[in-house]
């Protein structure tokens, strides 16, 4: 006790090798999807963990108004020597529920997860996924005010995620506080209408979710890389010469990237990539493979600018427009220059067509008006049929 009084700790003040986790954060959500997105290490699950009560805060406040639902750590609430059916009504008491609920529910919660025919197995053997399946259905069927939502989603199979991003896209239609975690961005800018993101434990940006995830990509371009070129200007512009940023799937566009070498380029090539929001590539090309004379060759000081032209052939969604420099553009990390992020576009929601791409589809419907009846035979022009001695005409 002493020793506590006296170093200080009691203040909130840091010790040799200490660090918060959170520092800074504050937000205050009502009846909306927010996201908590950033780096591994950033404090997401540290967040949640303080919110559902797990933790408590060293310094500031934490307030939660409603019956909260917590899916935040695979198997949490779960003993693994107890059944499914019987950690069904352990998670459940955990978060809130009386018994004559769960059992009213019970059906309901074993129907969703689907696996009514291992609910009678102890949950040690079961998969990563099929945790997730149990606790998610229980944590779902609580009819929470504030549901808190980890990664641990993505360990179950793609139809399940399916079903349960509809769960929580009806929850909050109805006004459920949703929290959640992942660094799937597809899956959060679907889900979520703004986002916190967060870098060392610290705020790094609060507001719309397009604008966070453009941020978030931004931290992984590596800055020790950028420094033989200056970006200057950066143009997304439509076919008719107006800079966008919200487009029609199929627009043709030009990207015009403008910039400066630091140092001596020789033999460089340019790129263009493109991503979406959760940083899978679905294009890529370079001035190697459209130009037939095209290394960059450029003097300290010298600049330049690449124009690449093509159509957003995109279905509706967000997207991430990326550049690079490097001397060799089939070797990755060769890399002059990388920028991970330098626009970000939007595609207009498309009621013609679904999918990854869109094709400029066209259909026409042809139809053949009724001609005259077909021509009959007469009876004194049909052939007549060879009648054996059983054969009957009716």
């Amino acid at each position: 006790m002493a020793k506590w009084l006296v170093s200080g700790n009691h203040r909130g003040e840091l010790r040799k090798k200490e660090f918060w986790a959170l520092k800074d954060v504050s937000f205050d959500i009502q009846g909306q999807a927010l996201a908590l997105i950033g780096p591994n290490g950033s404090g997401k699950s540290t967040a949640l963990k303080l919110l559902s009560g797990i933790l408590k805060p060293d310094r500031g406040e934490v307030h939660l108004r409603g019956r909260l639902g917590a899916l935040i750590e695979l198997g949490a609430g779960f003993h693994p020597d107890l059944t499914g059916r019987e950690n069904i009504y352990l998670n459940g008491t955990i978060l809130g529920m009386k018994k004559s609920e769960i059992t009213r529910k019970f059906d309901e919660i074993v129907e969703f997860s689907g696996i009514s025919e291992f609910i009678d197995t102890p949950v040690k053997r079961y998969s990563s996924g099929m945790y997730a399946r149990l606790g998610f259905s229980v944590a779902a069927h609580i009819d929470p005010e504030v549901l808190l939502v980890d990664e641990v989603l993505s360990v179950g199979d793609y139809h399940f995620q399916q079903k349960c991003f509809d769960k929580m896209r009806d929850f909050v239609r109805k006004g459920t506080t949703l929290v959640f975690v992942s660094h799937n961005m597809t899956a959060v800018g679907s889900l979520c209408s703004s986002a916190l993101l967060l870098r060392k434990g610290e705020p790094a940006f609060l507001g719309d979710v397009s604008t966070a995830i453009e941020k978030y990509h931004s931290f992984y371009e590596d800055e020790s890389n950028n420094a033989n070129l200056e970006l200057l200007d950066v143009r997304l512009k439509s076919d008719s010469g107006q800079e966008r940023e919200v487009l029609e799937p199929g627009e043709g566009v030009v990207l015009e990237v403008k910039f400066k070498a630091r140092h001596e380029i020789r033999g460089a090539h340019a790129a263009l990539l493109i991503h979406t929001s959760d940083g899978q590539l679905i294009f890529d090309t370079a001035t190697s493979r459209l130009l037939e004379k095209s290394p960059l060759n450029l003097s300290p000081g010298e600049c330049a600018t690449v124009v690449f032209s093509l159509n957003m052939n995109l279905r509706s969604g967000v997207f991430l427009l990326g550049f690079n420099i490097s001397q060799e553009i089939d070797v990755p990390g060769q890399f002059i220059y990388y920028n991970g992020c330098i626009k970000r576009v939007v595609m207009r929601q498309e009621h013609r067509s679904q999918g990854m791409v869109h094709l400029n589809p066209r259909a026409e419907i042809i139809l053949e008006p009724a001609g005259p009846p077909a021509a009959v035979a007469s009876p004194a022009s049909r052939p007549s049929p060879a009648l054996g001695p059983s054969s009957e005409v009716r």
